[in-house]
């Protein structure tokens, strides 16, 4: 099979024997849950309960707050405590629903469908939208929006993204290896809601045993494919992912929709599945907690609410005190300050490493190298638009096309002089995004 795959990215060390064996393992949350109601891109959800109500485990306790928003459900049964601001990973206060864990995880009762075959797209999108399913991938766009373009019939590929490029999460593994047909049966169910398009498998060939899997899976199935991505970062980026797999090409102004393809992230396919064939709500994920930090690196299907803390502590702590705690993998994660903090739809790992190399970093001048032109899958020059940015220079940034960078951390991975050149240039897309919003 070939290797498909992206001009530019890099190697670096991928760091996911630390939790890659292990069988994905069940964390109980502790006395209270925090669900905050901005777990999504897009309009934050709307509390319709209130201090003192009892919930049940799958009960939506907030509802959507426009059509680009997801609704929120208690992932345990007990009694609200409080609906008010509570601090969530990256430091922001949230408006947030504080649910007291009563130890019985009552239901509501899912109702299983059977009839999965004989319903209409909208019925579909509708259950997806109700479960609340979000990308899981760490964007967190809502997934009914994704599945509802404004032409169906001319998606001609849906994607599911099995790379997991990020170095040391291994999550998205330990779904393919454990719940396989739960991935295909999902991808086969938003598959039928767009009759001319074809569903593609995307994995990276560090996974064989994966890919060899999927081939089996889908061997019966036409309209069904997996494909063997170079083993690269960032394969699993959006852009990148769809050019591996389908020679197409968007930028930035574009959506996927705009070439004809629609891709989502392996949880998310699967949530889709448990919603609309198990009734399920989303209201449970896999989390990756690894680092040579970590006593027991491992991965943890854990309920929305419950803290990284507690998560942390069902991988046996910190072996010694980590000088770097971050959020998601080491290239495009963020560092974190507290640990105490709820776990929501988009939480994919907890990192912990034992020394900060970048923090021991020494930045020096640029040696006009031309490194992190040959990394960057944008194509574009970010040495030069790091210059820009540090200099305030809006209008050169962006005409040198300064908003096509995707944030993936390459051309500081790269930089011999160490420069801080994803951070510049990130700084001021932030800018120019808020300017565009207004």
């Amino acid at each position: 099979m070939a290797k498909l795959t992206f001009t530019g990215g890099i190697h670096p060390y991928d760091g996911k024997d630390l939790s890659k064996d292990d069988p994905i393992r069940d964390v109980l949350p502790g006395s209270e849950l925090v669900y905050p109601l901005s777990q999504h891109i897009g309009a934050p959800a709307k509390a319709i309960v209130a201090k003192g109500d009892r919930v049940l485990a799958g009960q939506k306790i907030a509802e959507a707050g426009g059509f680009v928003s997801a609704p929120v459900h208690s992932s345990v049964s007990g009694t609200v405590k409080a609906v008010e601001p509570r601090r969530v990973a990256t430091g922001d206060m949230v408006m947030s629903i504080i649910v007291e864990n009563d130890g019985q995880y009552e239901d509501v009762g899912f109702q299983p469908r059977s009839s999965v075959g004989k319903m209409k797209r909208e019925e579909i999108t509708e259950i997806i939208r109700e479960a609340g399913i979000v990308g899981m991938g760490g964007a967190g766009f809502p997934t009914h929006v994704k599945l509802s373009p404004k032409e169906p019939d001319k998606i001609d590929y849906v994607i599911a993204n099995c790379a997991e490029c990020e170095p040391y999460l291994t999550s998205d593994y330990r779904r393919m290896i454990e719940e396989p047909e739960k991935l295909v049966g999902g991808l086969k169910i938003i598959l039928g809601l767009f009759p001319n398009a074809h569903g593609i498998l995307a994995v990276e060939d560090n996974k064989p045993d994966c890919i060899s899997r999927l081939q089996e899976l889908t061997r019966d199935e036409p309209k069904l494919g997996v494909r063997a991505l170079k083993t690269k970062y960032p394969q699993g980026g959006e852009r990148q992912l769809i050019f591996a797999t389908t020679g197409r090409k968007i930028n930035s102004t574009m959506l996927p929709a705009d070439v004809g393809c629609v891709v989502n992230n392996v949880d998310t396919v699967v949530a889709v599945y448990r919603a609309v064939t198990e009734g399920r709500p989303l209201m449970e994920r896999i989390v990756t907690v690894t680092g040579d930090a970590v006593v027991k690196p491992a991965n943890f299907r854990v309920k929305t609410g419950t803290t990284y803390a507690e998560v942390l502590e069902a991988a046996g702590g910190f072996r010694e005190k980590p000088e770097k705690v971050i959020c998601g993998g080491p290239m495009m994660g963020f560092s974190m300050f507290d640990l105490n903090v709820p776990t929501t739809k988009t939480s994919t790992a907890l990192l912990g490493l034992t020394k900060d190399e970048v923090a021991a970093m020494e930045p020096g001048p640029c040696i006009n190298c031309g490194r992190c032109v040959a990394v960057c899958p944008g194509r574009i020059i970010p040495s030069r638009l790091a210059d820009y940015a540090s200099h305030f220079d809006e209008e050169a940034f962006v005409a040198n096309y300064g908003m096509e960078c995707c944030e993936c951390g390459c051309c500081s991975y790269i930089c011999p002089a160490k420069r801080p050149l994803t951070q510049q240039i990130k700084s001021m897309r932030k800018i120019q995004l808020a300017k565009r919003k207004k």
